[in-house]
């Protein structure tokens, strides 16, 4: 395949701007796939993906596409009725998965900036603007959604110029939903997306020739590949199979790979033989070769976890060269401990995690033990929709019935003695006597709002203990704030509350910019005297009484009666902050007895007031699934 005939994109957006449904014409308009054969969300293959109607996983898939004679966007001549090879990838919009918008971009020369026409400019379109911008790539603006008749086009699109500093008529109109515009963009996609390049030496590290539009100056291909024959490649995902171990997606740098190829991960050192190499169309196809370029997948047949790895290299087996540049490790910024419901069930829940999270690299998980809930794992997770969608999965996938506890994220405690860790569970937070001093990462956000909703928009920012920075006016009637405040406070239901108040207009994008002091406590729960860890979480300290009323009320409500009386506290600072007791059944056991003397049913009912003293004093209380799952959710 000639390097000059193929273009490889990825389409970027807020969420629910209508990436998926593009990505469905554009196949559909291609003939990627038969219209009979087609329906909503081709490339979303998840259950979850579809009943969300969002994207969790980039999938990446290769288009043909003819574009008739003319000149190009450099006025370069083009040839007539010529097959050009374009490789999408379709990403998720939704902030928790911006590591797999990072990987695609790895991979791409070029990206559309899709905006909703109805909605504007969203707070993470500018994050996945800036990540495009940061990547190098030639960014194509589009507007979606302009069959509408909510829709604001000619608003939209003047927002977009003042955004990117280009004229109007570089702003590409579309549909998803009826085709309009779909056939021109594709056109657009070959003129302005540069085809990849084969860099010079890997020594002097040199671009090609730029091209310059409205944009600035773009480099004609941002990889830096050596002059040599030898294929090397980038792995940007990949996903395991029973039957034939990891398959690893992988974009060609240089070179050519075939079936039975010897190979090597050049970071993990393993060598292994290519069982089979192909392209996405959007189902895993077989084909002769890969070469430098394009887009496609290897079969490893390796079914070991731990090899392979976003990022790693895969090249030739005698290939002497260095890795290639490969990515940054994703930082898991929320954390909780998954338990099964029952301790038969760990090794299986070990075996899910594991196959999770080879096709979901950003999660991580290590063994850990509570006295009260058993063995389990602590995870790490990007965000509580990410915690969301694996105990999701591990429960619909797997059949696992999984007790969760309070999502945390990371602390670093200096004790008084000197010490200092890093302390991501909240039961191993430390007694307030013990602590000098506590940091916690702030994360610097932008919200973009109608200014009608600002004044609750404040008060609530006030109660997150949010810093506002700066108050913008954006586009078309619009405020954007920026503003600092803890991670921490993200958990405590502050999206949906957001949405509530702006009645879903408000937009929200967020990164963790640096760390601050922490005025933070921990505070436990306590059933029947018996502290439960999956209930423990670190607070601050001025909301800790509102903490501790609330969750006791809360399990108050929920919680099961027994044969005995029993108290919910929670404790912190050494002290009961908040009790309440729930009372025994009610049950006479000398209520069926008929005839005989009185004291035999005296003498029964004190037997009975005895059995329940003494169950008050040595019985445990067994919590049941549906309560941690009620917790956790009235913690979001």
């Amino acid at each position: 395949m000639d390097p000059a005939h193929i273009r490889n994109f990825s389409i970027i957006a807020h969420i629910d701007h209508g990436k998926s449904t593009l990505a469905d014409r554009m196949l559909e308009i291609t003939g990627t796939i038969e219209k009979r054969k087609m329906q909503d969300q081709v490339l979303d293959s998840m259950e979850l993906e579809r009943e969300r109607g969002i994207t969790i996983k980039m999938q990446p898939v290769r288009m043909k596409w003819r574009i008739a004679g003319g000149n190009d966007s450099d006025g370069l001549k083009q040839a007539e009725n010529t097959d050009y090879i374009l490789n999408l990838i379709d990403t998720p919009g939704h902030i928790d998965f911006s590591y797999e918008v990072s990987r695609s971009l790895k991979a791409v020369e070029g990206s559309i900036l899709l905006v909703d026409a109805t909605q504007g400019i969203q707070a993470q379109t500018l994050t996945t603007l800036n990540m495009a911008k940061e990547a190098g790539l030639t960014i194509i603006p589009v507007v979606s959604k302009i069959d509408s008749p909510l829709a604001r086009t000619a608003e939209v699109v003047t927002e977009v110029c003042q955004l990117l500093n280009c004229p109007e008529g570089e702003i590409l109109k579309v549909s998803g939903k009826t085709g309009e515009g779909v056939a021109e963009l594709l056109d657009e996609v070959i003129r302005r997306v540069p085809a990849p390049g084969q860099e010079v030496g890997i020594k002097n590290l040199e671009f090609r020739e730029t091209q310059q539009n409205s944009f600035g100056k773009i480099p004609n291909s941002k990889f830096y590949i050596p002059n040599s024959t030898s294929f090397r490649s980038l792995v940007f995902d990949f996903q395991y199979s029973n039957h034939t171990g990891v398959i690893v997606f992988i974009r060609v740098m240089s070179g050519q790979v075939k079936r039975h190829d010897k190979l090597v991960f050049k970071i993990a050192d393993r060598e292994f033989e290519s069982i089979e190499v192909g392209i996405f169309a959007p189902e895993n196809k077989p084909c002769e070769s890969l070469s430098a370029g394009e887009i496609g997948y290897i079969v490893t047949g390796i079914k070991e976890a731990g090899i392979a790895s976003v990022g790693d290299t895969v090249a030739s087996a005698n290939d002497t060269l260095p890795p290639l540049p490969g990515y940054k490790t994703p930082r898991p910024v929320v954390w909780a401990s998954l338990y099964p419901e029952s301790q038969d069930d760990l090794a299986l829940l070990r075996q899910a995690l594991g196959r999770l999270q080879l096709s979901d690299s950003a999660m991580s998980y290590e063994e850990e033990a509570s006295g009260t809930l058993g063995k389990g794992y602590r995870c790490g997770f990007l965000g509580m929709l990410h915690l969301e969608i694996i105990t999701e999965r591990l429960r619909r996938e797997f059949k696992l019935n999984l007790v969760v506890t309070q999502p945390s994220i990371i602390y670093e405690v200096e004790f008084k003695n000197g010490k200092k860790s890093f302390v991501y569970s909240p039961a191993l937070f430390p007694d307030d006597h013990e602590v000098k001093e506590v940091t916690e990462p702030i994360v610097t956000m932008k919200i973009i709002t109608p200014p009608q909703y600002l004044g609750s928009l404040i008060k609530s920012l006030y109660d997150h203990e949010a810093e506002v920075a700066a108050t913008d006016n954006f586009g078309d009637n619009r405020t954007m704030l920026t503003l600092k405040m803890p991670l921490r406070e993200l958990m405590r239901n502050f999206f949906d509350e957001i949405k509530s108040i702006s009645s879903g207009y408000a937009s929200i994008s967020y990164d963790i910019t640096e760390s601050r002091v922490a005025d933070v406590v921990r505070l436990d729960i306590l059933v029947a005297d018996e502290p439960v860890v999956a209930f423990t979480r670190v607070v601050s300290r001025r909301r800790l009484e509102i903490e501790a009323q609330t969750m006791v009320e809360k399990m108050h409500e929920i919680m099961p009666r027994e044969l005995f009386t029993y108290k919910i506290q929670a404790k912190a600072l050494g002290r009961i902050i908040s009790s309440a007791s729930i009372s025994g059944k009610k049950k006479d056991a000398a209520a069926t007895l008929s005839g005989g003397d009185i004291t035999r049913k005296m003498k029964l009912r004190e037997k009975q007031k005895e059995g329940r003293k003494r169950l008050g004093e040595h019985g445990k209380v067994i919590i049941p699934q549906e309560v941690f799952v009620k917790m956790m959710r009235a913690g979001e």
